[in-house]
């Protein structure tokens, strides 16, 4: 899980404005201080060492990835800009996309290791086929190609980050186990301007700045949900793009950076087949003096690709 994400400045405003996505950040996690939060579990003694349990984690994400390759869906998401207060700004932005997951060998990789990248083909904005007319700034749009959230988990890539058990869940999650993380390293905030993405349209990566919570079905190790969020407040300076107008302040603290992924099971016929899926990414992304913004994904209309090239839902 990258921490890095997209914002964009309010053209509108004298002040600065960035967004962040309400999903608080797979890529970009937000949070005033992080703690371990054990919610009076952490005492429990797991049935199973850590490691092997992330091992058997990381063999259900690859069946996962395998799985999801033959199955497309509808993305849904709904950005809406937010104030201070958090209540809306202005009209939400909806694009309806059709999703699909490919897995390719990584160059120079003498393992074997595949990447894995979420593929996205847009089918509408604002419930109707795209138009010329249409706002042509998508700074806060998915990317057609984004990486697979969960790919973090995988042997190759969990050297990155550091696990620590903390127990079962409670009420209906008790068959649920947890895990927190806390990604590796630091380095500065980067700032990029993205003019492929509109005026005022920036990328932001945090190295080192993610901490999380995974939380695990017990009984068949499938990820069924992964919260994610960041260290404190960031300090940051953006680029000198020569499309900022003079006198705009260049400095922007992120406040909030928040991601919530759900993933759930969908049955298949022809053949029968119990396949896990996204269901859900919730962002919300507020910055100090830029746009702060929500960011709602579902997903939904499950059809898997069959020999022949027949499509069975």
């Amino acid at each position: 899980m990258r921490t890095s994400d997209t914002y964009r400045r309010n053209p509108r405003s004298s002040l600065r404005h960035a967004w962040a996505s309400d999903a608080a950040a797979p890529y970009l996690a937000i949070g005033a201080a992080f703690a371990w939060l054990s919610l009076g579990v952490a005492a429990q003694t797991p049935d199973w060492r850590l490691d092997d349990l992330l091992a058997r984690v990381g063999e259900r994400i690859e069946q996962y990835f395998t799985r999801a390759q033959r199955i497309v869906f509808v993305e849904k998401t709904t950005i809406q800009y937010i104030g201070a207060n958090l209540t809306p700004f202005g009209f939400a932005r909806v694009v309806e996309s059709e999703v699909r997951v490919e897995s390719n060998p990584v160059d120079g990789d003498a393992d074997g290791s595949a990447e894995t990248n979420v593929l996205r083909e847009l089918r509408k904005i604002n419930g109707h086929t795209r138009r010329t007319n249409d706002d042509p700034n998508n700074c806060l749009d998915p990317n057609p190609v984004s990486p697979e959230p969960l790919a973090f988990l995988l042997p190759a890539r969990r050297g990155d980050y550091e696990f620590m058990w903390v127990g079962y869940g409670k009420g209906k999650d008790h068959s649920r186990a947890m895990i927190d993380f806390r990604e590796i390293g630091s380095g500065k905030p980067e700032v990029k301007e993205r003019t492929d993405r509109g005026e005022g349209c920036f990328s932001i990566d945090l190295p080192g700045r993610a901490r999380g919570r995974v939380w695990i079905d017990a009984s068949t190790y499938e990820v069924v949900r992964v919260d994610q969020r960041i260290t404190g407040f960031v300090d940051f300076r953006l680029p000198d793009p020569k499309s900022r107008r003079s006198g705009l302040d260049d400095r922007g603290v992120l406040e909030r950076f928040d991601i919530s992924i759900r993933y759930k099971t969908v049955p298949f016929r022809d053949p029968e087949e119990i396949v896990l899926v996204p269901e859900s990414i919730d962002t919300l992304m507020v910055v100090r003096g830029m746009q702060s913004y929500r960011m709602k994904q579902v997903f939904s209309e499950y059809r898997r690709f069959v020999t022949g090239g027949r499509v069975v839902k």
